[in-house]
């Protein structure tokens, strides 16, 4: 009788603990969301931290000629977010996300705002929709000829909006303000 309990106790157990492990498992789906919710947290929270008269700043001393205004990066940026959340969800992208520009519309810091936090919701869509069966399936449209998957898509939105957050980053010290990611009172 003790062997029998000792078997009946052990395959509860295994089969507990597989269906925990199951419960914590998360999807490809929600592995990439995660890194765009991080991203998103420091871009939203940098773009808002410039003062709106700042927003026309671009650097000039030093080898700055033709480089974007801080409401440039922040377009720009978030035009390549609607990009690529289109191209993820098999859409097609607007000439002004083609571009990567942005509308000609949207001038404001509470207009840029907006657009780049759309940008976010866009992308956290896009991200709802990879799954493991999507990830690696080469799709027929693409804006590069080397990024050809949903996974490429999603990986390479997040190291972009990281190379224009440190861009940002550099606009706002430049201006004498400390990015909220530096002060002592973030959370991550």
């Amino acid at each position: 009788m003790k062997i029998v309990s000792r078997i009946l106790f052990c395959l509860l157990l295994a089969v507990t603990s597989h269906v925990a492990l199951a419960q914590t498992r998360l999807t490809v789906s929600q592995a990439l969301d995660f890194w765009i919710t991080t991203v998103e947290k420091t871009v939203v929270a940098t773009a808002d931290a410039m003062p709106e008269e700042k927003y026309s700043f671009a650097p000039t001393r030093g080898e700055f000629t033709g480089v974007r205004t801080f409401a440039q990066q922040v377009k720009h940026l978030a035009a390549n977010n609607y990009r690529m959340a289109a191209y993820i969800l098999t859409q097609t992208p607007t000439p002004d996300q083609e571009s990567e520009t942005g509308p000609d519309t949207v001038q404001s810091k509470a207009q840029i705002m907006d657009y780049v936090k759309g940008s976010f919701a866009a992308l956290h869509r896009a991200m709802a929709a990879i799954n493991e069966g999507n990830m690696l399936e080469p799709m027929a449209a693409s804006p590069s000829p080397r990024q050809k998957t949903r996974l490429q898509l999603a990986e390479d939105v997040v190291a972009h909006s990281n190379d224009h957050y440190g861009q940002m980053v550099e606009y706002l010290r430049m201006n004498g303000i400390v990015p909220p990611a530096s002060r002592s009172n973030w959370s991550h």
